[in-house]
């Protein structure tokens, strides 16, 4: 096992490494998903089922491989409700096993449809935080968000949601801002504030093509030159748009009520805290992700061959999130950024946003500039008086939701 000193501080936080229960599986075939490829890597394995030999192997080392008492587990897909809810009684009672005075949470990621009663109880009972996939009212969400068989989800996905608000089970929303929804942003939130979301992460699509289907093209699309970018990736001055409109009415309105995560971000890096979203993070790395199989990736948006770090049965989890290989991979972010970057007065702000993005030029034609950079600086630009104030507020020990009351006159 490596020393966990020789990486310096950058693992002095906690790791996370999200589990793939059914590896790329999904009950959906949502146009824009980034994950659905990946079976490809495992054409030859019939059977895309973490199994529990392996979940009990996870858990033990998931859990030792911890600097800090609270331990997350996230659960992630494909679709993770595709294995039984036996799978995940049994993964609990392993959790329980190995915690050894540990706190530990959860935290399913599920598109929401194969929510029942059952489901509900038992997250409800574990205290399991549920993100929901769901991309706004119906007529933007149906327009991506289909099933198999090309069918609108959008009321079975709000069925879901009924379901885990019956029960009191603590549940977020994860929206894709896209090249659609993105148009009409006071109508997206108005629409999460309607149905009760309080915690909410907007993610911006942004997703090139290729030639042909063919993976192994696809399998080393993360390390070369900027291809086609597909019709449904959000607009880099659409996404600046979409974040001034909404953050004005959230920093009017709903301060301390309404959590939208990019805007806590940018408040946590303005103050000089972690922002607690590894994309606007200084570095990365921290965040791993484990395939059915057992194979561990430097990232989730980095599930490519050349990002693999090795498989869990000959390689253990602190060996491979605390390697110099993913010590380098996650201070790569930083040491990557273009001049312009670089000089930006808002560098610490965005950090260069996520590296899969940055396929853009920079004005003297300097590669490495994140393609939503423009977006993200009128963002920063727009939101800077706002954020200084709340961060005066916060410096004084006073909530910075007192923005509101003066939020007119800034």
């Amino acid at each position: 096992m490596n020393n966990r000193n020789d990486m310096g501080n950058m693992f002095e936080r906690p790791l996370y490494v999200m589990l793939k229960p059914a590896g790329a599986t999904c009950n959906l075939a949502c146009e824009y998903c980034y994950y659905l490829e990946k079976s490809g890597l495992y054409q030859h394995t019939p059977n895309h089922l973490l199994s529990e030999q392996l979940l009990e192997q996870f858990t033990e080392q998931y859990i030792n491989s911890q600097t800090m008492r609270d331990v997350m587990f996230t659960w992630h897909g494909g679709e993770a409700l595709l294995r039984p809810l036996s799978f995940y009684r049994k993964a609990v009672a392993l959790q329980k096993k190995y915690a050894h005075g540990h706190n530990i949470l959860n935290c399913l990621q599920t598109n929401g449809i194969l929510l029942n009663d059952e489901w509900c109880r038992f997250f409800k009972d574990e205290g399991w935080l549920i993100g929901i996939s769901i991309d706004g009212p119906e007529r933007f969400h149906d327009e991506y968000r289909r099933s198999r068989g090309g069918q609108p989800t959008f009321t079975r996905v709000m069925r879901g949601i009924e379901l885990l608000k019956k029960h009191g089970v603590e549940w977020n929303g994860m929206a894709v801002v896209n090249d659609y929804n993105s148009e009409a942003p006071l109508e997206f939130y108005h629409f999460f504030k309607d149905i009760e979301c309080h915690y909410l992460q907007f993610t911006p699509i942004v997703e090139r093509l290729v030639a042909n289907s063919e993976y192994v093209q696809l399998a080393s699309l993360a390390t070369r030159g900027a291809t086609e970018l597909a019709d449904f990736s959000v607009n880099p001055k659409a996404w600046g748009d979409f974040l001034c409109t909404i953050f004005d009415e959230w920093v009017r309105h709903d301060v301390g009520t309404y959590f939208v995560q990019i805007f806590d971000a940018t408040l946590a890096n303005w103050v000089g805290v972690e922002p607690g979203v590894c994309s606007m993070a200084r570095s990365c790395g921290h965040a791993g992700v484990m395939e059915f199989n057992g194979d561990v990736y430097s990232c989730d948006h980095f599930v490519f061959p050349e990002y693999r770090l090795g498989n869990i049965t000959s390689s253990t989890l602190s060996e491979m999130m605390y390697s110099e290989r993913q010590a380098r991979f996650g201070q790569a972010k930083r040491g990557s950024l273009p001049r312009q970057c670089r000089e930006c007065q808002f560098t610490a702000l965005c950090n260069g946003e996520c590296p899969k993005n940055r396929f853009a030029t920079t004005a003297d034609g300097e590669g490495g500039l994140n393609y939503l950079c423009e977006g993200y600086y009128r963002f920063f630009e727009h939101s800077a008086p706002y954020m200084e104030f709340m961060k005066k507020e916060l410096d004084a020990q006073r909530p910075p939701a007192n923005v509101m009351a003066v939020a007119d006159s800034i």
